[in-house]
């Protein structure tokens, strides 16, 4: 191969020896020309690799100092299968694969077991139906000397295609609220939420508990099954809930009685008794379409609810999480496409915590009028907790306390300029 010594003269065996030392040489640098090389390549796959994964710790550093959100979270929400508990479940997941965060959601049985851990502190929201309100106002279940009102904030609430409403029979020809006078009603135990929201559409027929017959129940499936035994001949419920399905696969089937939103009468009623209803056409439900539609009312379920002391910045993380990664949860239940932002309903009965407000402002949806809105429902709680101020240290009776202080609370808010409700 190598021959470099033609011009000089030496012996065969020296060029012999001298070409194979050249030789050898020439092997080697190549050699170590492609260890080289090799070498290089690994390097710069590192030196790539390191680079990628920086980024993306970079990325995600950026994106945990926007969203800061705790570790574990734990909020209460109604029964185990219930579209609220699923709902709360598939935001769970959301936030567990978007950020990190472990949801532990507690079924609770009524309202008191749902808001009491988070009047505790051993929650930080709870994905709560209407009773949200009703322990703002301090009434029904929490009247009592352990409860009074509660200074409730909203971050957001699902306002899917159902109603609450009321459902008949379809086999004894109820079209109408005031077909129901003389008719068999059911009452559900401990569940004023149930009861009142009866109570209001009885009034948008004109009617009172006094022109029907109460029949009393231990629970909301318990009324719904006594449709189906003969037992009664309405019950209120959410369109898309398990029983009025069941209903309507019986013999009996079933028929929502519509609340027609331009019967002025029928609503002026209604919202005296239950002003959290807000008009909907519902297209989803039992024997419900966007064919087969609705008219009736609504309110939001669930809401997400949590204390004014709740940490705005946390508040206002979470409600961004939630709005920002709707897509993500949206098909979990047939409620939860409630939880779009052009469903928001921020004109409610109870205000939103400083923490949405900021958010929603950001985005562009809250409106002067709103916070107008906003304000005036903080400042009726303020004069709530004025009024339980008054009656909080008294020794009396269950009875005689909660006589007690409906009546101061109907005064105090009268006189700041609020229509109490409900008063004795």
């Amino acid at each position: 191969m190598f021959n470099i010594f033609r011009s000089v003269i030496i012996s065969p065996t020296a060029k012999a020896r001298y070409n194979k030392f050249f030789e050898e040489i020439y092997v080697a640098s190549i050699l170590n020309y492609w260890k080289l090389k090799l070498h290089l390549r690994r390097k710069t796959h590192f030196l790539l690799l390191a680079l990628t994964l920086i980024g993306n710790s970079g990325l995600s550093i950026a994106q945990s100092e926007q969203l800061q959100l705790p570790r574990q979270m734990a909020w209460t929400a109604y029964n185990l299968g219930s579209t609220g508990y699923n709902q709360a479940v598939a935001i769970g997941a959301m936030l567990r694969e978007k950020y990190n965060v472990t949801l532990r959601v507690i079924p609770g049985q009524n309202d008191v077991s749902r808001l009491l851990p988070l009047k505790m502190g051993r929650v930080d929201f709870t994905a709560n139906g209407v009773a949200t309100y009703l322990a703002q106002e301090g009434m029904f279940q929490f009247a009592s000397k352990e409860w009074g009102p509660q200074p409730l904030r909203l971050l957001m609430t699902s306002n899917g295609l159902s109603n609450q409403a009321v459902a008949a029979a379809a086999d004894i020809g109820i079209t109408r609220f005031s077909d129901l006078r003389g008719r068999r009603v059911p009452y559900v135990r401990a569940a004023p939420a149930l009861n009142i929201s009866m109570e209001a559409y009885l009034a948008c027929g004109d009617l009172t508990w006094d022109d029907v017959v109460r029949v009393d129940f231990p629970g909301y499936e318990a009324s719904w099954n006594g449709i189906i035994n003969g037992d009664v001949d309405v019950a209120f419920g959410t369109t898309v809930s398990g029983p009025p399905f069941r209903l309507e696969a019986s013999p009996r089937g079933i028929f929502w009685l519509p609340a027609p939103h331009d019967d002025e009468g029928c609503w002026d009623r209604m919202l005296s008794i239950g002003p959290y209803f807000t008009k909907h056409i519902a297209t989803r439900g039992a024997s419900v379409s966007e064919i087969n539609t609705h008219e009736a009312g609504t309110y939001p379920y669930p809401l997400l609810t949590t204390l004014i002391e709740q940490d705005s910045q946390l508040v206002y993380n979470l409600t961004r999480a939630i709005n920002e990664n709707y897509a993500d949860f949206k098909d979990s239940d047939p409620g939860a496409i409630g939880w779009a932002i052009e469903s928001q309903v921020f004109d409610w009965v109870v205000p939103y915590h400083e923490g949405a407000v900021k958010y929603w402002q950001e985005v562009g949806v809250w409106s002067e009028s709103l916070e107008a809105h906003n304000q005036s429902l903080i400042r009726r709680q303020e004069v709530l907790s004025f009024a339980w101020e008054e009656v909080a240290n008294k020794n009396l009776d269950n009875e005689a306390f909660a006589a007690l202080w409906q009546q101061t609370r109907a005064t105090y808010l009268s006189e700041a300029g609020f229509d109490p409700v409900w008063q004795e």
